[in-house]
């Protein structure tokens, strides 16, 4: 079988239905990359939206893929790509584009690659941060099960308290996306507690999570920024009860299915996340799915427009993606 390939790539603006906030940023438009290759009739995809906070924008993420075409082309693997690429969003398009050629060229289901079983999942969805009654009024409209908050430094406790009597039968989550000092943390935590918060993710500033180390939190601590691949797995290990795996942050499946089983042999919990995209980005997010104790794959519910064939979400139930989508 010829290992000629042909490789495409771009970056494709997808429009947001609406504004959305997080400590330090609005987004309005996702930049994402898509990748296809090619080999003897068969075609596999992949899509990222790469690490804002680290600076990966569609343009770094279009020369970092220019680059490493060639290698693409003759053949290069997954294995291969991890030496010619750094964990980010272009090396997790091209990973996720190899894992789908794989299984169409071998005429196998991701599951039989990965050895993973599928069912459906429940998926978190995401309130971005408003007033409080805006998020309440939000938090009350929808039609799931667990939600999960953004939060920044102002008046964190006032929106969680009005979420909390809009919904309260909901499980709550909360993201601060590094929005917090440590002393904010020690004093929300136990208040959150009493709230029925079941878990706050990334509290503190990426470098800036020593104190982590000594603090028995009333809430399991969940590391997002603090915990991008396997390289920084020991030391979050050390400071929070959780991961959020991203598949933008360890450049692709096939190290997110490494970090995973580290996570679990070590008993600390997971969680799935994403950094916004279409179905396409869920899809080998829904891989990870399987192994984690929280669910965020909600990103395509925040654009105005999906893929074909495109991840099915009904009350925040996520089913596994047709194969004609990916994988």
């Amino acid at each position: 079988m010829s290992l000629k390939r042909d490789v495409t790539f771009s970056v494709e603006p997808w429009e947001f239905k609406s504004p959305f906030r997080i400590t330090g940023y609005t987004f309005a438009t996702a930049q994402l990359m898509h990748v296809v290759i090619s080999q003897n009739g068969a075609a596999g995809s992949g899509e990222a939206a790469g690490i804002y906070y680290l600076g990966e924008t569609g343009e770094s993420m279009l020369a970092q893929v220019a680059a490493v075409r060639h290698a693409l082309e003759q053949g290069a693997g997954r294995s291969e790509l991890r030496s010619l690429l750094p964990p980010g969003g272009a090396r997790n398009a091209i990973d996720c584009a190899l894992w789908d050629l794989q299984a169409k060229l071998e005429h196998k289901s991701i599951w039989e690659l990965t050895g993973i079983q599928p069912a459906q999942v429940r998926s978190v969805h995401t309130i971005g941060i408003g007033t409080p009654a805006e998020m309440a009024r939000t938090a009350k409209s929808l039609d799931t099960s667990i939600i999960k908050v953004k939060l920044d430094a102002e008046t964190p406790l006032e929106r969680i308290s009005a979420i909390r009597a809009a919904r309260p039968d909901a499980e709550i989550v909360v993201d601060v996306n590094q929005g917090w000092s440590f002393e904010q943390l020690v004093d929300l935590a136990p208040k959150f507690r009493e709230l029925g918060v079941a878990m706050i993710e990334q509290p503190l500033p990426r470098g800036g999570d020593a104190a982590l180390e000594d603090y028995k939190s009333p809430v399991p601590l969940c590391a997002d920024e603090s915990c991008l691949n396997i390289s920084e797995f020991e030391q979050a290990a050390r400071r929070y009860q959780m991961i959020n795996i991203k598949l933008d942050k360890t450049g692709g499946l096939t190290e997110a299915l490494e970090l995973a089983g580290l996570a679990l042999s070590r008993r600390i919990g997971l969680m799935v996340g994403n950094m916004m995209g279409t179905s396409l980005a869920m899809a080998p997010g829904f891989v990870i799915a399987q192994l984690c104790q929280y669910v965020d794959l909600d990103g395509p519910l925040f654009l105005k427009e999906d893929r074909e064939n495109p991840i099915s979400y009904t009350g925040g139930v996520v089913s596994p993606p047709r194969r004609e989508l990916w994988g």
